[in-house]
C-alpha cells in the first residue's frame, strides 16, 4: 500500500528504508510519510514544516528525504540604483534572513547611495573552477605531466566542452606539490553557477591526462578549486564572478543621513576592516558583506554554502576633496569570489524563481551570462550599502541603539 500511514509503518518495521519511499509513492506522499514517521519517533508536531506551497516533486533535483520546507522570512530592499556592465537602472533586491535589523540597515545604505546618484558596478572576471589532483612517482613525472598539459590545452578544451552546450574552458593552471599534481581548470559557465557543469567537464579531461601522461587521478576535486571553504587562492585569483561596486557620497549627505563624517567612516574602516582583519588573519577585509550575500543567496536559490567564499570581500573607504574644500566619501566593495547563477539548481524552485522575477533576472540572459552578471552587480551594490550603513552606525556609535530601537 502507498498511503502515508502504511509507508511510515513499513519504515518503522524495517521493511523500507527512509530514502526508498519515492520508489513506492509519489514525492508528496513520501514526504508526508516521513513527517508521520518523525512525529511518531520524536513526538514533535511538524505542521509548519509540512505547510509549503510548491509541489514536492519540484524539489526532486534539490533535496533527498524531503519532509517539507524551511520557511525563512523574506523582505525586499531598494530600489538598488545600479550603473553596471550588465545591470542598469533600479532593481528591488529580495533578501531572506532571520537577522532583525539587517534589511533596515541595508535599506538605509541604499537610500544614501540612491540620493548620491547610484553606484557603479562591474564584473571584472569570470571563472568557475575545478581542480583535480593526480598522483605521480616524483617531480620528474610531475614536470612531464605539466608540460603535456600546457602543450595540449586545446585538446583538453575540446574534451571539456563536449560535455556542455554552454560552458567554455578558459584555461588550466598547474600546481605541483611533491608527487601530487593539481590542475586548476577555469570555466566561463554563462548564466549558471556551474559547479556540476565544471565537475562533469573536468572529469572528461582527466581521462585524457591519464592516457597521455604518467599521472593517475586521485580525486576530481583536490581542494585547490577551492569550493565552500576559506581559501586564499579564491581571494587572490577569484572564483565564479569577481565583482566590484563603488559610489561617491557627498559629505553633507553622510552627515545628514548617517550622522557622522567621511573622515570618521574612513578611520573606522581602516582600523576595523583593514587593520583589525589583518591582525585576525582574516581573508575577508569587510564589516559584514556575507550578511547581504547570504540573504540574497537564500532568496534567489544560490548555493548557500558558497557564502564562505563571498566573505573574501575587501571594503575600502577614502575621502575625496572637492575644489571648494568640502570632503566626500569614496566607498567600494570588491567581491573576489561571488558564485551566482540565474539558471539551474535552486533557482528553479517556485519561491526563488519569483525572487529572481522581482529582480527581472530569471533564466538565461541575452547575451548568455548577462543575467548572472547583473545579479552579481546588484548583490555587490547591496553589500556596499550594508557596509556603508554599518560603518556609519559604528562611527556614530549608533549600532547598539539602532538594535534597541528595532527591539532586536
Amino acid at each position: 500500500m502507498t498511503d502515508p500511514e502504511s509507508l511510515a509503518d513499513r519504515v518503522q518495521t524495517g521493511d523500507l528504508r527512509i530514502h526508498e519511499l519515492e520508489e513506492h509513492a509519489d514525492a508528496e506522499t513520501a514526504a508526508t510519510a516521513r513527517r508521520l514517521l518523525l512525529e511518531r519517533e520524536t513526538e514533535t508536531e511538524l505542521e509548519a514544516i509540512g505547510d509549503y506551497t510548491f509541489p514536492a516533486e519540484a524539489a526532486d533535483p534539490n533535496i533527498e528525504n524531503m519532509i517539507g520546507a524551511a520557511q525563512v522570512p523574506m523582505g525586499v530592499v531598494g530600489p538598488v540604483a545600479v550603473n553596471g556592465g550588465a545591470a542598469d537602472g533600479e532593481h528591488y533586491l529580495p533578501l531572506a534572513t532571520t537577522e532583525g535589523a539587517l534589511l533596515a540597515s541595508v535599506n538605509r545604505g541604499l537610500a544614501v547611495i540612491r540620493s548620491a546618484g547610484g553606484a557603479d558596478a562591474r564584473v571584472t572576471k569570470h571563472g568557475m573552477t575545478r581542480a583535480p589532483v593526480f598522483r605521480v612517482d616524483g617531480v620528474a613525472e610531475a614536470a612531464e605531466t605539466v608540460e603535456w598539459v600546457e602543450e595540449n590545452v586545446d585538446r583538453l578544451r575540446e574534451a571539456a566542452e563536449s560535455t556542455t552546450s554552454h560552458g567554455e574552458l578558459l584555461g588550466v593552471d598547474p600546481y605541483v606539490v611533491g608527487d601530487s599534481v593539481y590542475l586548476r581548470f577555469v570555466y566561463d559557465t554563462k548564466d549558471a553557477m556551474g559547479m556540476n557543469m565544471v565537475t562533469i567537464a573536468t572529469r572528461e579531461t582527466c581521462d585524457l591526462v591519464e592516457e597521455a601522461t604518467p599521472a593517475d587521478l586521485v580525486a576530481v576535486s583536490g581542494n585547490l578549486c577551492s569550493d565552500k571553504k576559506p581559501a586564499a587562492i579564491n581571494a587572490v585569483e577569484g572564483r565564479g564572478r569577481s565583482v566590484t561596486a563603488d559610489a561617491v557620497i557627498p559629505g553633507d549627505l553622510v552627515e545628514e543621513r548617517l550622522h557622522t563624517t567621511p573622515e570618521a567612516i574612513v578611520e573606522a574602516n581602516t582600523r576595523k576592516n583593514l587593520t583589525g582583519s589583518a591582525k585576525a588573519g582574516a581573508l575577508g577585509f569587510n564589516a559584514h558583506a556575507a550578511n547581504v550575500v547570504a540573504a540574497a543567496f537564500l532568496a534567489t536559490g544560490q548555493d548557500e554554502a558558497q557564502v564562505v567564499e563571498a566573505a573574501n570581500t575587501i571594503t575600502t573607504m577614502d575621502t575625496r576633496e572637492r575644489d571648494d574644500g568640502t570632503t566626500d566619501l569614496y566607498a567600494s566593495v570588491s567581491l573576489a569570489s561571488l558564485e551566482v547563477g540565474t539558471v539551474g539548481g535552486g533557482t528553479k524552485l517556485p519561491t526563488q524563481s519569483e525572487a529572481l522575477e522581482i529582480l527581472g533576472l530569471r533564466g538565461g540572459g541575452d547575451p548568455a551570462g548577462s543575467n548572472a552578471d547583473a545579479l552579481a552587480e546588484v548583490i555587490a551594490v547591496g553589500a556596499l550599502a550594508g557596509e556603508l550603513s554599518l560603518l556609519g552606525a559604528l562611527s556614530s556609535r549608533h549600532l547598539a541603539s539602532a538594535h534597541e530601537d528595532l527591539g532586536r
